[in-house]
């Protein structure tokens, strides 16, 4: 099997104990540039727009990726005010109230691309501007991910894009905005798998899905294998879409 590190940043929603949903902005502090340090060997936490982001050391296996997602969340927990919780949902409308700050305005903070196109995605833009989207990105270090990651996110579409599409099941307003299939960032280490939403987080099975799909794409990057155009259109169709009929072929072909 292939040799990686696997990471994260995701973001987290919260709720008070009305269920009313909160912007963490002014509440955690922490930027994209100089995060809220909460250990000395890389976990981290900051307000990304109105939701709670957060940083894991890089790991080299399943269960030290499980254990770094969960001990993370658990340390940005104990930091929040005692009345807020975390919320699963991956797309949520604010009220205009929680929305009152240049801060709730600032979408992105660097462009990604599409991996299909090979192009820099638009800005995303929603006809409703309360709505508000939380990812779930995985950041992959590998040599192999260095020299070839156009083909690395372009399996990972198919190994956890498309199958995401049935196991997120509340991710589709998400893709107003953001969750296309091949988005990603170039990384000095390798890639940053920007398609799937935070739902992956919220489970023991869940992880391990995350971790096993990232191996499953760069062994079948390291085999040799390519995905064929007509293959890729299928993913495409399939992640943008929620096509049955396009996972249904590609869950033969590959036993995704």
């Amino acid at each position: 099997m292939q040799q990686f590190t696997i990471g994260c940043d995701p973001e987290i929603f919260l709720k008070d104990q009305m269920g009313n949903f909160k912007s963490v902005i002014g509440l955690l502090g922490g930027n994209k540039w100089v995060p809220r340090k909460l250990s000395e060997v890389g976990h981290a936490c900051l307000e990304d727009n109105v939701a709670v982001e957060f940083n894991i050391p890089p790991c080299s296996t399943f269960e030290d990726f499980k254990r770094e997602v969960q001990a993370t969340m658990e340390m940005v927990r104990g930091v929040l005010p005692p009345d807020l919780h975390y919320d699963m949902s991956s797309a949520v409308v604010f009220p205009d109230s929680e929305l009152a700050c240049d801060e709730a305005w600032v979408f992105g903070c660097e462009p990604d691309y599409n991996a299909w196109s090979m192009e820099e995605n638009p800005k995303p833009e929603s006809p409703n501007k309360n709505l508000r989207s939380a990812g779930g990105h995985i950041h992959v270090g590998s040599d192999l991910a260095i020299a070839n990651p156009i083909e690395c996110v372009r399996a990972m579409d198919l190994f956890l894009g498309v199958p995401s599409t049935r196991l997120d099941v509340n991710g589709g307003p998400r893709r107003e905005l953001y969750g296309k299939p091949g988005a990603f960032r170039f990384k000095p280490y390798g890639v940053e798998y920007r398609t799937l939403s935070n739902f992956w987080i919220f489970s023991d099975n869940l992880i391990h899905w995350a971790y096993q799909g990232t191996q499953r794409a760069l062994d079948f990057i390291h085999s040799g294998k390519e995905i064929p155009e007509e293959h890729g259109n299928l993913i495409q169709d399939c992640i943008n879409n929620n096509n049955n009929n396009a996972y249904d072929q590609l869950k033969s072909i590959y036993a995704i």
